[in-house]
């Protein structure tokens, strides 16, 4: 969709997307290791809640979205890049309760790891990829192309896919329906309890021989973001406020520093993993949000660095061949808007470009009649 705005924007064209555009390989940058996206323009729509209502439009935008300075958005609403139902209005205009508000935006996505979403089966009804670490999987808060579905869509024209979901610093086995109906299988295994999955993860210390079963209510706090394992009497005077979880651990390897251990899921809670091995004294080794406290440089080295992708297909230690640390295209200009507060960097600002994933990786699904696997990452290797 193409719109021309006033002299504001310097007569120049811009072409709105809207999610009806899907992504493609040439939105896409890779520089210094990571893949990022071509910034682009981006139509949000929200509509008027009661609280907002009575508030200058300028008043409403500077109080609840605060990333932006006052100065913008009275240039924005000038120019027309924030619009109420559709029209251009004054910068002294009152919202109403229930109307449409249009802020068009030059777009900047957070990077993700350069690394390959390699696509390990593709059945009539089932796609199975391995994800990597920093990658979200479906649009969520800054991320729409930079996800699994997005880049699947660019490099493959898959679409549309029904899917669980991993967390983003979490890479390994994903599952993709590409029906509704087998979405709506899986939905019904997963709730009834019939369907198993397998995680490894590497942690700090020698973990324990034999099966360490850890069964503590885990309570997720929105505001904070993290979880907290909750130790007490359930019957007692203080009634545990967390959901019942339990997970299932095998050590499958140690070095004396590290440890690479199996973990099995019985329940799935926020972060249940990543809390429950920190309960049990050895958290993930680059799990800065875990820690139980500082470890040493040599047990968090390489968090941020690691470089490998995703190569075979079988239950092999995977490979660098696939990472996508190239320039092929990252010399090529993206437009610079003269009024993006993000501009002319290509990461929004305030995020972190160096972020990495977490040394945890699922490797396996299984339900009633079908298998699903990944390969080990290289970090899983441990001497």
């Amino acid at each position: 969709m193409k719109r021309k705005r006033g002299a504001e924007e310097h007569s120049m064209e811009i072409v709105w997307q809207t999610p009806a555009n899907p992504p493609e390989k040439r939105d896409y940058i890779f520089r210094d290791g990571r893949r990022h996206v071509r910034p682009y323009y981006f139509e949000f729509i929200s509509h008027v809640k009661n609280r907002w209502a009575g508030k200058t439009i300028v008043d409403l935008f500077a109080e609840e979205f605060k990333g932006r300075p006052y100065d913008y958005y009275v240039s924005a609403v000038k120019c027309g890049r924030i619009q109420v139902d559709g029209e251009m209005v004054p910068v002294s205009y009152i919202v109403k309760s229930s109307q449409k508000i249009s802020h068009f935006l030059h777009r900047h996505e957070p990077p993700a790891m350069a690394w390959e979403v390699s696509v390990l089966q593709k059945e009539l009804d089932v796609l199975t990829v391995c994800k990597p670490p920093s990658v979200p999987v479906h649009p969520c808060g800054q991320y729409r192309k930079n996800t699994v579905v997005g880049i699947l869509q660019a490099e493959y024209g898959l679409a549309p896919l029904f899917l669980h979901r991993l967390d983003r610093l979490v890479s390994g086995l994903l599952i993709l329906a590409r029906n509704a109906s087998k979405a709506d299988l899986f939905r019904q295994q997963i709730e009834a309890g019939k369907v198993q999955k397998e995680y490894v993860a590497k942690v700090i210390g020698v973990f324990p021989e034999g099966e360490q079963v850890v069964d503590v209510n885990i309570n997720y706090d929105a505001r904070a973001g993290r979880s907290t394992a909750e130790v007490g009497d359930s019957f007692g005077d203080t009634p545990l406020k967390g959901k019942a979880a339990c997970t299932k651990f095998t050590r499958i390897s140690t070095n004396g520093t590290h440890s690479i251990v199996l973990c099995k899921p019985i329940t799935g809670r926020t972060h249940q993993i990543r809390v429950h091995l920190q309960y049990t004294g050895h958290p993930i080794a680059n799990d800065l949000l875990y820690l139980s406290e500082p470890v040493s440089e040599r047990a968090t080295q390489g968090m941020s660095a690691d470089r490998s992708s995703y190569s075979g297909h079988s239950l092999t230690s995977i490979t660098h061949e696939n990472c996508l640390d190239r320039d092929d295209n990252s010399s090529e200009e993206f437009s610079i808007d003269p009024m993006c507060t993000n501009c002319p960097n290509l990461a929004p600002k305030g995020y972190d470009v160096h972020e990495g994933g977490l040394w945890l990786h699922c490797v396996r699904y299984s339900g009633p009649g079908w298998v699903y696997e990944c390969p080990y990452p290289d970090w899983a290797s441990i001497v």
